[in-house]
């Protein structure tokens, strides 16, 4: 087997099973889960019903690069998403269809890692705290990781220039994060062209996991993507640069795995390459309902409002109790506890039978600092009612748990 399988940690929903394995909450509260950040709003009818009538063409083999109708609606959807010019994304060179983000983060790691390109080992760099998936395809690629930190310091988003030109000499992939899990923050158009810059001046490839792009708070102010960030220097090649997109988040559509990687034709078609042996193709009627669901904005703007519904109620619940920054994307709250992370949320659990994940579980340590400690990530999944009744809870917690210290 791969060595380097033995470097990998365990995933954080291990050791939160772990963390919950001997505590028996209170049988008379219903459990609330707010640790996994998977959609509980219902899926789009239409795409459903896109679906089921599409259900005969399971029969046949789908390519690798997926139906020139789906490249095309994805090329469509990115042109007027980022406003981007429509000659510089095309559906022969610049999209290619995949089953779901975590996976094609996961495989383009191992296209992209050159392990006798560089003296020494070949360097991933991300943001800390971080999506696991980047973590552990950089060890089974053979890299090294390099963590950024992303904390109150910097506004929750790596600061490139923090990391030392010895690891830029070695870097091959720098993976980004915006708007960011666990933290919800979006990157600036400025730091996105530093990492252009800096791609340029040290030759790795920059990808843009922008999963949450669609989960905004402001209607009126969509994050930035990288691509828009290439558009606005004047690089309509797109070079060294690859943003991935899922209907995960945007459609509230997770079991359908669908999602696409976009960008530098060049690192596109070496990927279709890798995907053509890694066997990972799209079924047809999923690609007909993922047409459907990049077809259609009504749904998005509807979720938006949801959530925008959610994140008021529940921090206007614990404003006061738990210190937050702003959210401004994606569905979580990246909250800092009064107590260690881990013991907050055994404790929690033990007492008000609510999971959230402890920031320790989605970070590293680093030069004796983990910017993971002492936060917690809730993830504001579940309807309204529910949420409101965790932050209540919550909010009960610390109160007893601050009446205790005071005692």
């Amino acid at each position: 087997m791969n060595p380097n399988l033995q470097k990998l940690q365990a995933y954080p929903f291990e050791r939160l099973s772990a963390l919950k394995k001997h505590i028996l909450p209170p049988s008379d509260l219903n459990h609330i889960s707010l640790s996994i950040g998977e959609p509980k709003h219902p899926a789009p009818s239409f795409v459903k019903d896109v679906l089921a009538n599409s259900i005969d063409e399971i029969e046949k083999y789908p390519t690798t690069r997926g139906t020139l109708e789906l490249r095309t609606t994805i090329c469509n959807w990115l042109i007027k998403r980022f406003d981007l010019a429509p000659d510089s994304v095309t559906p022969d060179k610049s999209v290619l269809p995949v089953c779901g983000t975590r996976e094609a983060l996961f495989s383009f790691t191992q296209s992209a890692i050159n392990t006798g390109g560089c003296a020494g080992l070949p360097v991933v760099v991300m943001p800390n705290p971080f999506y696991q998936i980047y973590e552990g395809a950089a060890l089974l690629a053979g890299a090294e990781p390099f963590y950024v930190k992303c904390d109150s310091e910097t506004n929750f988003t790596p600061d490139l220039t923090k990391v030392p030109p010895e690891i830029w000499e070695r870097c091959q992939l720098l993976q980004l994060c915006s708007p960011g899990n666990p933290t919800g923050a979006v990157m600036s158009l400025e730091a996105m062209e530093q990492a252009i810059y800096l791609a340029d001046k040290y030759n790795f490839t920059i990808a843009s996991d922008e999963c949450y792009s669609e989960v905004y708070l402001d209607e009126q102010n969509p994050p930035i993507g990288l691509l828009q960030a290439c558009r606005d220097i004047g690089r309509h090649d797109y070079a060294r640069c690859v943003v991935f997109h899922s209907l995960s988040k945007r459609s509230n559509l997770p079991g359908l795995r669908s999602g696409f990687v976009a960008g530098d034709a060049t690192l596109i078609a070496d990927f279709l390459k890798f995907r053509t042996y890694h066997g990972s193709s799209m079924s047809l009627p999923v690609q007909k309902a993922s047409i459907a669901a990049w077809n259609d904005e009504d749904h998005t703007v509807e979720n938006r409002e949801l959530y925008r519904q959610k994140f008021t109620a529940v921090t206007q619940v614990l404003n006061g109790y738990l210190d937050f920054p702003e959210p401004n994307a994606s569905f979580y709250l990246w909250a800092k506890t009064p107590i260690d992370d881990i013991e907050f949320a055994r404790e929690l659990y033990a007492s008000k039978n609510i999971t959230l994940l402890p920031g320790q579980f989605l970070s590293r340590p680093s030069k004796n600092y983990n910017p993971g400690q002492n936060r917690i990530r809730m993830a504001l999944v579940a309807e309204t009612t529910e949420c409101i009744e965790a932050a209540l809870r919550i909010k009960d917690f610390i109160s007893s748990f601050k009446d205790k210290r005071d005692a």
